[in-house]
């Protein structure tokens, strides 16, 4: 059986700092409504305004407030890292991936209509949704070698290492008091 794997196009675009700095006046309570939450359940709570503790801090632009957060897994190797979401049912043509100034973002759109017309009943339903997320691209990422490939649903984007980065580990020993 031959495994079909799909490469996604990820753009790169440069900004400046003006353009990520959005105005958020709610942030600051956000934030501290999710220590509230935090402090209740420590550990796997997922927050009521849709981020989790390993969320970076980043303004939430008014997009991104309407549409859900989408979900990843998020996994360092020795050559690099990997970020992967399931994202089933979707098709590359739904999905967009940009890198601006150091920050990846996944966004995308699905949507399903299903009919059946039966000679004693008709059914129409419909559903849509977006997502969208944002994250910090660790330091020591090769940015040209970045890639994203979409198979059987999952969404997988690996950020290649430098082989300075690869190199940088340092192993520090622990002494007795």
């Amino acid at each position: 059986m031959t495994k079909t794997v799909t490469r996604l196009p990820v753009k790169t675009e440069r900004v400046g700092k003006e353009a990520l700095m959005t105005w958020a006046p709610f942030e600051n309570l956000r934030r501290d409504i999710d220590r509230v939450f935090e402090d209740f359940y420590p550990g796997g709570f997922r927050f009521p305004f849709g981020r989790t503790g390993l969320d970076f801090d980043l303004p939430r632009s008014r997009e991104m407030m309407t549409g859900m957060t989408l979900p990843v897994d998020f996994a360092e190797t020795e050559k690099d890292y990997e970020v992967t979401a399931d994202l089933p049912g979707m098709e590359e043509k739904d999905i967009e991936i940009k890198l601006v100034n150091n920050t990846l973002t996944i966004k995308g759109e699905k949507t399903e209509e299903k009919e059946e017309h039966e000679k004693d009943y008709y059914m129409s339903e419909r559903s849509y949704g977006s997502f969208m997320r944002t994250m910090r691209v660790p330091e020591g990422v090769d940015m040209d070698k970045i890639e994203a490939t979409l198979d059987k649903g999952v969404l997988t984007v690996r950020l290649p290492k430098t082989v300075e980065a690869q190199k940088a580990e340092k192993k520090v020993e622990v002494k007795a008091a």
